[in-house]
């Protein structure tokens, strides 16, 4: 057994003995919870408005697959990585082409054929990816989905959102159940062995909320301390190394860590500074962020390894938001605006020999 599987074997032990009380003092959370999470967003392309169907993060809610087989012979192997940057991507191959003119044979084309893309986003992420109570989801990561859907189809409209889970965002990508993730997906190495990503879109960080009143005042007096953190993600590794007596409560949804804080089930949540900021406008509970930036956390779009030309196709368009100024408005409208963050510039594009 290696570190890694090591440190996960004694994180979930401990989860374990959590799980009891936790599934008792968040039943009621859990209903409405998996009430929410199961619904998607269809666009209408005809009507511009957004109406909902049913559609889970399982394969039992899969949606229609492209009308050809997806194309593995220019699959690439995964990229080693081996610790250095995980950022660079594939190079764009020119200019984008116009919808009239996909080539021939490109996942693009399948998409077009289906008539709708499919994308993995969150639904509890103000900022990023919400649901309104009248249904309409919105963030950064929706409006970036929409501008790729704008460049497959010259619509943005003509998209599926599916909600998913941090487990669930690598194997829906990886298992073809959705086209593409645009979810607070942070680039990692091991990651790369199972997807391909596209450049960084944001920059964010881990960080750690505490309620206001705790006595907790660095990440260092975690250790004896319950700390929530989403399972999948890569805050439990983190917390972990940075604080081995720290005992981490994992949850399935991010929200249920909110739930905990507040019913004070737990010390601490960790996540990116994000969407720990997002909590912050979600919650009546008084809280901060303790001072350090911990690991950062590079954003990108997750897609299957078997559709190298669509990672440089998202690359384009990714580049043509910046070139734009398109990135920073939506930045500023989805982001500063909604979670009072200081607005970024765009992260810079490195891409793979």
């Amino acid at each position: 057994m290696d570190d890694r599987d090591a440190l996960l074997a004694r994180i979930y032990a401990r989860g374990d003995r959590l799980r009891r009380r936790r599934r008792a003092l968040f039943a009621v959370t859990a209903v409405v919870v998996a009430g929410c999470i199961g619904l998607a967003v269809v666009a209408s392309a005809s009507s511009g408005r957004n109406s909902l169907s049913v559609e889970n993060g399982s394969r039992h809610g899969r949606v229609s697959p492209p009308t050809t087989a997806p194309a593995v012979a220019n699959r690439l192997p995964p990229w080693p990585c081996d610790g250095a940057d995980p950022t660079p991507s594939l190079r764009p191959t020119g200019s984008l082409p116009p919808p009239s003119a996909m080539p021939a044979a490109s996942f693009m084309r399948q998409i077009q054929a289906r008539g709708y893309l499919v994308v993995g986003v969150e639904e509890n992420a103000p900022g990023f990816g919400y649901r309104a109570a009248n249904g309409d989801i919105s963030g950064f990561d929706v409006d970036l989905a929409r501008e790729v859907a704008r460049a497959i189809f010259g619509n943005p409209n003509k998209i599926v959102f599916r909600a998913l889970s941090s487990a669930q965002r690598i194997p829906a990508v990886a298992n073809g159940d959705v086209d593409i993730v645009a979810n607070l997906l942070s680039i990692t190495c091991q990651r790369w062995q199972q997807v391909d990503f596209t450049t960084p879109y944001y920059n964010a960080y881990q960080a750690v909320l505490v309620r206001d009143d705790s006595n907790i005042r660095a990440v260092r007096d975690l250790n004896g301390k319950k700390v929530c953190a989403t399972e999948g993600s890569t805050s439990m590794l983190n917390i972990a190394k940075l604080a081995p007596d720290a005992q981490i409560f994992p949850v399935a949804v991010r929200t249920d860590c909110v739930a905990a804080l507040e019913q004070g089930a737990v010390d601490a949540i960790t996540s990116d500074n994000t969407i720990l900021a997002g909590f912050q406008t979600q919650t009546p509970l008084l809280t901060r962020l303790l001072p350090e930036q911990l690991e950062p956390e590079p954003y990108g779009m997750a897609i299957a390894t078997s559709h190298p030309e669509f990672v440089r196709f998202v690359n384009a368009v990714l580049e043509q938001l910046r070139t734009s100024g398109q990135w920073s408005q939506l930045d500023n409208k989805d982001i500063a605006t909604t979670l009072h963050l200081p607005p970024q510039t765009p992260p810079a594009a490195e891409y793979r020999p």
